[in-house]
């Protein structure tokens, strides 16, 4: 076929898909059923075309001439589908309900496959192997109806969801199970349960680990890229389609999943690895190739539904009405039957009835089903009476899902109601609307005195406004209880906390790591309000303070073998994070003051500002804790804090300019250079310096004061340097043997057998006393702050006394001490010693006595 035809067929194509989103729209259509119909007739007139007069005789004619086989659809339209589709997820949306959709694409997928193979073996001339791969092509659903009715009626979020993680992983086990099944067929090998299960697990779990490095890969690369965006979504194609052909031919893995985890990877850094402007264009460059992907490829596999149904005999007719029956009900017992035991078991959160409804009967079957079907056909060493009826009987059954489904899938949402706001969220909208269009009205009537505007067209401006709030009660929101007003009120401020730390990335205030970092926080944090409220909010800010699983493996690395540099970027990245979080948990509270309480009230206001307060309180603890320790460092992430923000402020009013004409194009740019040359030494990072040397610690202890340099450098020598965050508890009993630490710098608590606490700082020991005694004398200790620490084993604290007379008289002295309280303390435990009044002051109980 001729280039020049082929690029003519294609703008063509291109050119009536343009217009098939708005007809769809007015026809109150799915999109993918007005794409089979116009394919189908597509198929039909290429064929009997002579009538057309000439451009459009050489339209149909380059159509007709398209070299169309799964191939085509396989590698060059699924990987872009794939991608687009993974790149548009929320990642922790997901997660979050992971269980379900693992559940609908792989269980369902399978459930599915058998029950389709043996209904059609029992019923039919063809083997279990060539009905249960039909059972397998027919098992994986297109989302795109689907998704695109959902999107029209505005349904629940988490229903798009779990209906377009279902379609991104069933492709994979669909076809991995395609794959083994076409494989038994061509070498005649006995069907083998096991055996099918290893492969299929093979090809799925290995499918999502060369995604995920293949997207980790992507990201790191991002960062030579940054600057550059067209490179950056160069690489994003490159990606998409190079982990399908990899995970596919070099690996032998699901393609299918790889690319879908690769696209996962790059959606959920590439907003934080990326410039924001970058990223803004990515996701809109891949909606677009999305589009033309999932145009082109219905509408091609659509075309081929004459071709393939040409020969269907009402054998056939009732096979097909035979799978769809048995699709169906295979997927109820799923819905009905898993997926609310799964909810019992606590392994996710509960699937509601309607969303089960709509689940079961939004099952819709499209382009990847008839690109399998069209792969059989074009395998020789399978028999024709075979892939005739796979064929015919995956067109059949496509058209009875598009048709049947896809059409009262509307219908059924409508009815269920999932198009409508829940009470909560309509009360809140006719609250808003009261609020804004009550301070629109004020400022149209302060723009109509400056302008002097007339009073007449005044009149008429306001009728609009009385119109709107005509149907709206402005104390609706008083209906609400305190508890549901707090719950929302701490949602809003969740997802305001979101944009804000997004709004710091594109400000380039801080990096991307610690931009991934604050908005993954920010998400779980949003998560926990949104399921719990309140309650949420005050746990999962309990575990946003604590220590990270980094922070706490680099403390334990550091006590087993000294290293310091990766606790030292550990605490340099805790110090960042708790700044970030504390400005924009005070801007949190002036926002809740001035956007909140205009909706929900004062008192509630007032509610969700007093925990964001507790909140900001902890905060600055933990930031004073760690400024305390490093004063040097607090100013300096302050310094570039400020600095940062200075320049984006400069950024954006140099941008201004551009856009008011007040400066050109060229002197933008060199402006722009000058701001980066300014400014470039804050993309130079300070480090935090812990300085744990046993060197320089050792100065800070006073009981080493006055030692000669010799007797110090030994003990230097079995000194060993530990820092300690704020309550962790230190152990002076190591494995079978004991330490005793001295205090260089910050403060420990003892928990005494009496109930009592003791505070140690900077200059004092503990531990001694089991050294000394030979004793388990074990108080528990925890640091009070950030506390540097000299340890000193078992066996070398023996060999310094024996060595060291001076420092031996020193730690007798603090055990003597601390010997006596132990046995005053135990006195009075055994009732030997009694609590004695003080003698009284007064001067006639003097004299009496």
């Amino acid at each position: 076929m001729k280039i020049g035809l082929l690029v003519f067929g294609m703008a063509g194509l291109l050119a009536l898909v343009s217009f098939m989103p708005p007809l769809a729209g007015r026809l109150k259509l799915p999109y993918s059923v007005l794409l089979a119909i116009v394919g189908f007739v597509l198929g039909v007139v290429i064929h009997v075309h002579g009538w057309a007069p000439g451009v459009v005789a050489d339209f149909l004619d380059s159509l007709q001439h398209f070299d169309i086989s799964s191939e085509t659809f396989l590698y060059v339209f699924l990987p872009v589908l794939l991608f687009e589709a993974a790149l548009a997820m929320n990642f922790r949306r997901l997660m979050d309900d992971i269980s379900p959709i693992l559940v609908m694409a792989i269980v369902a997928v399978l459930a599915c496959t058998v029950a389709v193979g043996f209904s059609l073996a029992a019923i039919s001339p063809y083997g279990l192997v060539v009905c249960l791969m039909l059972g397998a092509i027919v098992a994986t659903t297109d989302p795109v109806a689907v998704v695109g009715i959902f999107r029209e009626v505005g349904a629940p979020r988490r229903l798009t969801t779990l209906v377009e993680g279902e379609s991104l992983f069933n492709d994979a086990a669909s076809i991995a199970l395609y794959s083994v099944l076409l494989s038994m067929l061509f070498g005649g090998a006995t069907l083998s349960v096991t055996e099918v299960v290893r492969s299929f697990l093979v090809s799925f779990l290995g499918g999502g680990l060369a995604g995920f490095a293949m997207g980790r890969l992507t990201g790191l690369l991002f960062r030579w890229l940054r600057g550059w965006p067209a490179a950056e979504i160069t690489l994003t194609v490159a990606l998409a389609y190079l982990t399908f052909f990899v995970a596919e031919h070099y690996l032998g893995v699901s393609g299918v999943v790889a690319t879908v985890v690769a696209g996962l990877v790059v959606g959920s850094t590439g907003r934080t690895r990326m410039s924001p402007t970058t990223f803004e264009q990515l996701e809109g460059t891949w909606s677009q190739f999305g589009f033309w992907a999932n145009s082109l490829i219905f509408l091609f596999a659509a075309m081929l539904i004459p071709r393939m149904m040409a020969e269907i005999t009402w054998m056939e007719v009732l096979l097909i009405l035979v799978v769809f029956i048995v699709t169906l009900c295979a997927r109820a017992v799923i819905v009905y039957g898993l997926l609310p035991l799964l909810g019992r078991l606590r392994l996710s959160t509960e699937v509601s009835p309607s969303y089960r409804v709509v689940m079961l009967v939004g099952g819709l079957r499209g382009a990847v089903s008839l690109a399998l079907a069209l792969a059989v056909t074009e395998q020789p060493a399978v028999p024709h009476d075979a892939r005739q009826f796979i064929a015919v009987a995956t067109t059949g059954f496509v058209l009875m899902t598009l048709f049947v489904n896809g059409l009262t899938l509307r219908p059924l949402i409508y009815r269920l109601g999932l198009n409508q706001l829940a009470p909560v969220d309509r009360t809140l909208r006719d609250q808003a609307q009261v609020v804004e269009l009550e301070a629109l009205r004020l400022k149209i009537d302060e723009i109509a005195r400056n302008e002097h505007i007339g009073q007449e067209v005044m009149d008429r401006l306001h009728a609009v406004f009385d119109a709107g709030q005509a149907g709206v009660g402005a104390g609706q929101v008083r209906l609400l209880a305190e508890e549901q007003k707090v719950a929302v009120g701490m949602g809003i401020l969740a997802g305001r906390e979101e944009e804000m730390f997004f709004e710091t990335l594109k400000a380039q205030v801080v990096d991307w790591r610690t931009a991934e970092s604050l908005l993954a926080r920010a998400e779980r944090l949003g998560d926990a309000v949104r399921v719990g409220g309140l309650p949420g909010f005050e746990a999962a800010i309990e575990r946003d303070l604590r220590y990270s699983l980094g922070l706490r493996l680099a403390l334990r690395l550091h006590d087993l073998t000294g290293w310091q540099f990766w606790l030292g970027r550990e605490l340099t990245q805790r110090f960042t994070n708790l700044m970030c979080k504390w400005a924009v948990a005070r801007r949190l509270i002036r926002f809740a003051r001035s956007d909140v309480q205009p909706l929900l009230g004062a008192e509630v206001t007032e509610i969700i500002i007093e925990a964001h307060q507790r909140r900001l309180d902890r905060l600055e603890g933990a930031l004073q804790a760690l400024a305390l320790q490093y004063p040097s460092y607090a100013q300096y992430l302050q310094e570039a804090y400020l600095a940062r923000m200075a320049r984006s402020m400069e950024r954006m009013r140099y941008r201004d300019m551009l856009a008011q004409n007040l400066i050109s194009g060229e002197t933008y740019a060199d402006l722009i250079n000058q701001v980066d040359m300014r400014w470039q030494y804050l993309e130079n990072q300070g480090a935090l310096d812990i300085t744990l040397s046993a060197e320089t610690l050792i100065q800070r202890v006073s009981m080493f004061e006055g030692v000669d340099e010799t007797t110090l450098h030994a003990i230097q020598q079995v000194l060993k340097p530990r820092l300690a965050v704020p309550g962790q508890e230190i152990h002076t009993k190591l494995g079978r043997s004991h330490a005793m630490y001295f205090v260089a710098s910050g403060a420990v608590v003892l928990d005494l057998p009496d109930g009592t606490t003791a505070e140690l700082g900077s200059g004092q020991i503990f531990g001694e006393m089991a050294l000394v005694l030979g004793h388990d004398f074990q108080p528990r200790v925890r640091s009070l702050g950030y506390s540097r620490l000299l340890m000193l084993h078992e066996r070398d604290f023996k060999r310094l006394l024996q060595d060291l007379p001076v420092l031996r008289e020193k730690i007798d002295a603090i055990v003597a001490q601390r010997l006596r309280a132990v046995e005053v303390w135990q006195q009075f435990q055994s009732g030997e010693r009694q609590h004695e009044p003080l003698p009284s002051l007064r001067p006639d109980a003097q004299s009496s006595s």
